[in-house]
């Protein structure tokens, strides 16, 4: 079921965003070589208490952390840990989810560690550029196929593959609500957007090939061929017009 949200629930939906922006920001600041990942999930907690909120992801699904940290091939869920350091040239995917007030904002970046690869660099600018792609087609009256397609398209234009495996998604007082939005789809195919839906668009994309696989650990998502994967997230709302950007400062 979809729920739209009113304008009011919307606003505090913003509240939320505006934290997890706060945290990814604050947290790329501080990305440097040698600290751990621990340290990025620690200084996320502190933040998002700070700011009267709580972190969305700690026990969500028994998952035993505040953020998601991944490292290179790593793609989704990753968890933060005490002997996980950055290196030079690493890439680093924070997810991000905040509850203020009920509402949940999710989002996600990710960033280079030291000097990266001019490879590695594209991989990171066309991945963020695609979600930006699907926003702006993300309008009252479009379907979430259009959105998925622009996305798809953009990605696989640049020769990178689209996960299949994990999508956007509604979001709202959960975490995960309806609609489902994929990377990847046809256009005039899906749900119809109407105003007042919010979603949390999250492009996933490998510089090699689609396939994925789920480490011992029961969460951490990396690429099959072990080649560098991208995440790049905000929650949206659609409005008449353009759509509304809830998780930046």
């Amino acid at each position: 079921m979809i729920i739209l949200k009113s304008n009011r629930e919307i606003a505090l939906m913003k509240k939320a965003g505006h934290i997890v922006a706060v945290v990814l920001a604050e947290l790329t600041q501080k990305i440097k070589p040698g600290i751990t990942t621990a340290y990025l999930d620690k200084l996320a907690a502190n933040i998002i208490r700070k700011h009267h909120a709580t972190p969305t992801f700690n026990g969500y699904n028994g998952f035993p952390a505040n953020i998601t940290t991944c490292i290179n091939e790593e793609l989704v869920h990753g968890i933060p840990s005490h002997k996980r350091f950055l290196e030079e040239g690493d890439i680093v995917s924070i997810d991000c989810g905040a509850t203020y007030k009920g509402w949940i904002g999710d989002a996600a970046t990710t960033v280079p560690v030291g000097q990266i690869s001019p490879e590695a660099q594209r991989l990171l600018d066309v991945t963020e550029q695609s979600l930006y792609e699907g926003i702006e087609y993300a309008k009252a009256g479009k379907r979430a196929g259009d959105v998925s397609a622009v996305i798809q398209t953009y990605i696989e234009r640049h020769g990178y593959a689209v996960v299949r495996e994990y999508t956007g998604h509604g979001v709202g007082r959960k975490m995960h609500e309806d609609p489902q939005v994929p990377n990847f789809g046809k256009r005039r195919k899906g749900v119809k957007l109407r105003r007042g839906m919010t979603i949390a668009l999250e492009p996933m994309v490998n510089m090699g090939v689609a396939e994925t696989r789920v480490l011992d650990d029961k969460w951490t998502v990396v690429t099959k061929d072990g080649q560098l994967s991208a995440h790049f997230e905000h929650t949206i709302a659609i409005m008449n017009g353009e759509a509304q950007i809830l998780t930046q400062l």
